[in-house]
């Protein structure tokens, strides 16, 4: 066996506690104290507050293992217990029950703002972290410069972290994590945060240490990144591993269970962002008043709510982006409003915009939007699958029936006979 991660019953208990006493207000709680001691003037005990606990289980009874050079997505709902589960890979969590063997040096890229000192240097945390993974002096000198080009923070370098924007910030923390020649790269959907162009480069750069041997494990939303990158799914809902095969199967099993599952931007399937702004609403008006289904070539309104931070506030430059997915994930259609060259309103600390297509040419089926809201290429906000609609066939004088492969597509048109060009 070539294993190099082997996960043995593992296990996640969190104790929720609940206090049945409702908030009192300053004002309450002094009239209380007067009336306590009144009531009690030589003291006694006084009535203990209702609290009750809850066992939470973030997984339950996981087994699994990778092998050397591996590719494994792993993917699951929000709450699944994806992120439980990748930080006690990085020993930033144990584990309440099983055991967990790595066979190798683990390097990790969580969340925006860990592993990383903020009142230290770029250069500082670069070395810094060469030295958690138990790296010399020397062999980080030997990686610095291809670290600091695939960052493209050259001009930062000498810079507290703390002062980079998010984009910045992940560029710098997913270059150290991937070019310090780690066995094990642990990467979550973190790189949502940045550009399209950066994700892609990860990616790449991704690919290029599983050609060398490496192991990668990668938690994403996005089913188009996983199917090109991993060689291996693995599937969590409520705690449990509930698929472990192919990408492909693992992203069919994933969708059959979100395909009968209510949209909205607090029931979505991923949301990622360096914050400042905050979706709040995405909804889809069609020519079918209060309903959700548009007939094939139909026009379609996709709208916005987004409350706007202070910094933000009375910005010009914000962009609003949106996409449309099949229910399998596959992308189909993406805009930003920059592309229209229109002014997204930000002065009232609120963004609401709405967005129309004239016609929506596609095949019947229910497809899924998505909204993201960006500031000079940083993603501040973006929520994945938060609104559906439902596509229904247009009216024609014959019956079509379609066979699955043949696009996603109606475009109208029409034959004619010719003799001559």
């Amino acid at each position: 066996m070539n294993n190099i991660i082997s996960v043995d019953g593992l296990s996640k208990r969190y104790r929720i506690r609940h206090n049945a006493q409702r908030y009192s207000s300053l004002r309450e709680e002094m009239v209380n104290a007067v009336t306590n001691l009144l009531n009690r003037p030589f003291g006694g005990a006084s009535h203990a507050r209702s609290e009750t606990t809850e066992d939470f289980w973030a997984l339950k009874d996981v087994n699994f293992t990778v092998e050397r050079g591996d590719r494994l997505g792993i993917i699951g709902r929000n709450g699944a217990g994806k992120s439980t589960l990748l930080k006690i890979l990085s020993r930033i969590t144990e584990p309440t029950e099983g055991r967990v063997e790595i066979r190798g040096r683990v390097s990790s890229l969580l969340e925006v703002g860990t592993g990383f000192h903020p009142e230290l240097s770029g250069r500082e945390n670069i070395f810094l972290n060469g030295a958690i993974l138990g790296m010399r002096a020397t062999e980080v000198r030997q990686k610095f410069d291809q670290i600091v080009e695939f960052a493209e923070v050259e001009r930062f370098l000498d810079t507290p972290v703390k002062r980079y924007s998010s984009g910045m910030y992940v560029r710098l923390a997913f270059a150290v994590a991937a070019h310090l020649e780690p066995d094990v790269l642990i990467v979550d959907e973190v790189l949502a945060v940045g550009d399209a162009q950066f994700q892609k480069k990860c990616l790449g750069r991704m690919e290029e240490l599983s050609m060398s041997g490496r192991t990668i494990l990668f938690v994403t939303h996005n089913m188009d990144a996983m199917l090109a990158l991993c060689n291996r799914g693995l599937v969590i809902d409520k705690g449990t591993v509930v698929f472990d095969g192919g990408p492909l199967e693992a992203r069919q099993h994933y969708l059959s269970q979100i395909s009968s599952a209510e949209y909205s931007v607090t029931r979505n399937a991923g949301r990622g962002g360096s914050g400042g702004v905050q979706i709040e609403n995405v909804w889809v008006v069609t020519a079918q008043a209060g309903s959700n289904f548009v007939e094939s070539g139909d026009p379609v309104g996709i709208f916005m709510n987004a409350r706007v931070e202070g910094a933000y506030q009375g910005r010009t430059d914000l962009q609003v982006a949106f996409g449309i997915d099949t229910i399998e994930g596959q992308r189909l259609f993406t805009v930003l409003s920059s592309w229209t060259e229109a002014v997204v309103e930000t002065s009232s600390g609120e963004i609401r915009v709405a967005c129309e297509i004239e016609g929506f040419p596609l095949v019947p089926g229910k497809y899924l939007v998505s909204a993201t809201v960006l500031f000079r290429g940083d993603t501040l906000d973006s929520v994945q699958h938060c609104a559906t609609f439902d596509v229904v066939p247009r009216r024609r004088s014959v019956h079509v029936e379609r066979i699955h492969g043949w696009g996603h597509l109606d475009l109208p048109c029409t034959f004619r006979n010719f003799k001559n060009i």
